[in-house]
């Protein structure tokens, strides 16, 4: 049985899409008969609190699902401080430095990338002509980290550059979520073995609900996610014009609080904050929505947001704000509408011209179907295997 370790910095019970990303690709390299360990920090996010079943816990270890957890400590923050979140990397990476010290580890690890610090003092200390270093690169930083306005151009941001090359050049295999993340770094090595590994969903899928509307009902739009920096959902919500919709949301993050402070000062508007729900609740609550929301604040190179295929996968029409290769598989693929990330005059317009009479079972159950082909997880990961 072949062994292989996944280092980590996001693992359930945390929420999101990496966290979920990290657990199907454990879940399936173990069906796939492989011995699967994860390191990965104590649960913290996205909270930047230590969770209450973890907390005055210096480590813990833990077999769930037949799958080896090592939880290390970490100094957790959520703050927007640069220095505080650096020091969050730093503990982290010192535990495992530590980690890798007393372990024996397997000859295959898989390491996640963003963060690139962690990926780098992970790619530094194993790697070994004996071992296959794979790295999972979700999203490209320091790019996205320019580009959202979280960088600059400065000393900073040229050694993170040569950190994020350093973990391209000593990758045995890269895996990048979408194709511009590839492209990037065959810009860079055109010799590098990549994979292009989307982050396709695995869950059970409810039944498609659709309620008896009436022409001057409102339409339903839902966004569930992270309420964080990079999806600009407050201020989203600032410039809809709700004449013929109804925002739901769902979730937590750095922009929670001011999401709840808009809401009571707007409560002529029809928005409506749910809170979080556990993922198979979330899944039940927005299939009987008539259109999910994904937007991005700003255009990011590199990044296709796994909520386009789990919302296809619930048969839910999208409408996505967010540009890039996003933007190309929706059009593709017949998932939605489209608008100018950024502009939300053009946002406005598509809205204005979406039909409610259009959004129907047939329409959901085509979406569904489109999902079920061309967004199969095992599929992926059989391929995936074979290149192991």
């Amino acid at each position: 049985m072949k062994e292989v370790l996944i280092i980590t910095s996001y693992f359930p019970p945390e929420t999101g899409a990496a966290s979920n990303r990290i657990f199907h690709l454990a879940e399936g390299l173990k069906k796939r008969h492989f011995k699967v360990s994860v390191v990965t920090p104590l649960p913290n996010y996205p909270t930047g609190k230590i969770f209450k079943d973890y907390k005055g816990k210096f480590n813990h270890r833990s077999f769930e699902n037949d799958i080896l957890i090592y939880r290390l400590w970490i100094y957790a923050s959520n703050s927007k401080n640069k220095l505080l979140r650096l020091c969050a990397m730093l503990s982290y990476s010192l535990s495992l430095m530590s980690f890798f010290l007393w372990h024996k580890i397997p000859k295959t690890v898989i390491v996640q990338s963003p963060p690139l610090l962690v990926a780098f003092i992970s790619i530094l200390f194993l790697r070994s002509k004996q071992r296959k270093l794979v790295l999972n690169v979700s999203d490209l930083w320091p790019i996205a980290g320019l580009e959202l306005g979280a960088l600059k151009k400065n000393f900073s941001y040229k050694l993170l550059e040569r950190i994020e090359h350093f973990n391209y050049r000593n990758a045995n295999l890269v895996l990048g979520q979408s194709k511009e993340i590839l492209s990037h770094v065959k810009s860079l090595f055109p010799k590098k073995d990549t994979f292009l590994y989307r982050n396709y969903p695995n869950f059970k899928v409810p039944e498609i609900q659709l309620e008896n509307r009436s022409k001057e009902d409102k339409i339903k739009i839902v966004y569930a996610g992270l309420l964080g920096i990079a999806q600009g959902v407050h201020k989203l919500i600032q410039h809809l014009d709700y004449s013929a919709i109804a925002l739901h949301v769902y979730g937590d993050g750095a922009e929670r609080k001011s999401i709840e402070s808009f809401i009571l000062e707007n409560a002529h508007l029809p928005i409506s904050y749910h809170g979080e729900l556990s993922r198979e609740a979330l899944h039940k609550e927005i299939s009987g929505y008539d259109i999910a929301i994904i937007p991005l604040l700003n255009r990011i190179y590199g990044s296709v947001p796994s909520k386009i295929f789990e919302y296809a996968k619930l048969g839910l029409p999208i409408l996505y704000f967010g540009g890039g290769e996003g933007e190309t598989i929706i059009e593709n693929h017949h998932l939605g509408w489209v608008a100018k990330a950024g502009d939300y005059d053009e946002l406005n317009r598509v809205i204005a011209k979406i039909d409610l009479s259009d959004i129907n079972i047939d329409l959901k159950e085509n979406i569904k179907e489109v999902a079920f082909k061309h967004f199969d997880l095992n599929i992926q990961l059989d391929t995936l295997n074979r290149a192991f």
